[in-house]
């Protein structure tokens, strides 16, 4: 008996876990319960927290959909996988080192829910074994229809073969098109119906008269006219964001619950994050796209069954690290080209040499006058924030102490550190520009 245990647990750790990747669209990491929020309820994905690791630094590269998800197949940066728009496809050399096809070829079953968001809605079929034909645009009930779809991939798996399930939700996503912007289930339809959700600090309009003006002119504060413009508007557009994200908790929560149901919880890994940040009013914007904290902080958390301790960790972490690090618990070799780092050994508790400063970039290629998002560049660094405004003439900047200002509410004057990180900026900049799929990549600091 003591040997038949002995074998069992040899073969639970030396088994390939089973990954199931939750991916949300639209949602900054201070909005779950686990981050603090006072209001917001999402009880699953704190559950998921209370026996995982929950990363408080982790941020997106470029906060826009296609690019940020392009990064997160493929471990690169915008100015290397080059997908700056919403068009542009993962090409066979993108492919050859995204986690998908990898894991595929190591002999994964890999599938596919939700919006791909990289050369179109749908998934490429050449990634995965299984995928769910493209669903259309947000729409009510979309987020169970996933949990249906996610259910019925589970549904199929096999004892001796090792799944990865992606399932990228549509919500909380604003349906741009509608007047209404935020469409909720409705089995959220009376959470926080009489909740008070109060104005952020930020936005009061001498935040916004600060930015410069074409980020004044942009989408950003277009889409701010759609949603936030008093705060009755702004509490009835907030009220149905919080209910989406709600929603999505609750798929969350079926999905697990068939895991547990089909014994499958022991052996998979769990990780949840989203693509980008949002402003919810900040600086009287809407949407993302910006390198201010609201706009590419985002929530990740992993729950390893095999370390199932919470825990939190506070390094610098990025959408780049999510396809590194699916790889290294799956076992496979990363390839060396890729630019982002395996969190397994912030997993295990290890205390590794770390990234003390990023490339921000944003490069879509907007239509003025229809659609107008300033380009923009930066770096982040643990202590200080450097954003170069690379359309306006002449470039504007901006720098914050992060330290002394966290919230980026006083730019600092032209000095020392504009100076300083200016140049880490063109070191960046070049690597970046001159990046080879064959050859290593080590970052630039």
């Amino acid at each position: 008996m003591l040997r038949r245990a002995f074998l069992g647990a040899l073969a639970g750790a030396t088994r390939r876990p089973n990954i199931l990747f939750l991916l949300s669209d639209d949602q900054r990491a201070d909005l779950l319960g686990c981050a603090g929020h006072p209001i917001l309820q999402t009880p699953n994905i704190d559950r998921l927290a209370q026996s995982g690791t929950r990363f408080t630094n982790n941020f997106c590269a470029t906060a826009i959909c296609c690019t940020s998800r392009a990064s997160i197949f493929t471990g690169l940066h915008e100015k290397s996988h080059g997908i700056s728009n919403f068009r542009t496809p993962l090409n066979s050399t993108l492919q050859s080192i995204s986690f998908p096809q990898l894991l595929r070829q190591a002999g994964y079953r890999t599938g596919f829910v939700g919006k791909f968001g990289v050369g179109g809605d749908a998934a490429p079929k050449d990634l995965f074994d299984v995928t769910h034909g493209n669903p259309g645009l947000e729409r009510v009930g979309q987020s169970r229809e996933f949990g249906k779809q996610a259910i019925d991939f589970l549904s199929s798996a096999k004892a001796n073969e090792p799944f990865c399930l992606s399932v990228h939700f549509r919500a909380p996503h604003a349906r741009d098109a509608d007047p209404k912007q935020y469409l909720s289930d409705p089995e959220e339809a009376n959470l926080y119906r009489d909740t008070n959700i109060p104005l952020p600090l930020k936005a009061d309009p001498k935040y916004y008269d600060r930015l410069p003006e074409n980020v004044r002119n942009s989408e950003s504060r277009a889409r701010w006219n759609k949603r936030f413009t008093n705060p009755a508007h702004y509490l009835e557009s907030v009220k149905n964001y919080f209910r989406l994200i709600s929603g999505v908790d609750a798929v969350t929560g079926d999905i697990l619950r068939y895991l547990n149901q089909r014994g499958l919880e022991d052996s998979t890994v769990v990780i949840y994050s989203s693509d980008n940040g949002y402003f919810l009013a900040e600086r009287g914007l809407a949407d993302k796209w910006y390198l201010y904290e609201e706009s590419i902080r985002t929530p990740l958390i992993i729950r390893d069954p095999r370390r199932p301790k919470a825990a939190t960790r506070s390094e610098m972490t990025l959408n780049l690290d999510l396809s590194p690090t699916i790889l290294s618990l799956a076992g496979i070799a990363v390839p060396p080209s890729v630019q982002g780092r395996s969190l397994v050994p912030l997993v295990e508790g290890r205390k590794p040499s770390w990234r003390r400063e990023w490339f921000y970039s944003h490069l879509f290629p907007a239509s003025p006058p229809a659609v107008t998002i300033p380009n923009s560049e930066g770096i982040r660094t643990t202590t200080h924030k450097y954003i170069r405004w690379t359309e306006s003439k002449p470039i504007l900047e901006e720098v914050y102490d992060l330290k002394r200002d966290p919230g980026e509410l006083n730019p600092l004057p032209e000095g020392k550190a504009h100076r300083h990180l200016r140049n880490r900026w063109h070191r960046w900049n070049q690597a970046l520009t001159n990046w080879n799929s064959s050859t290593p990549w080590q970052d630039p600091q």
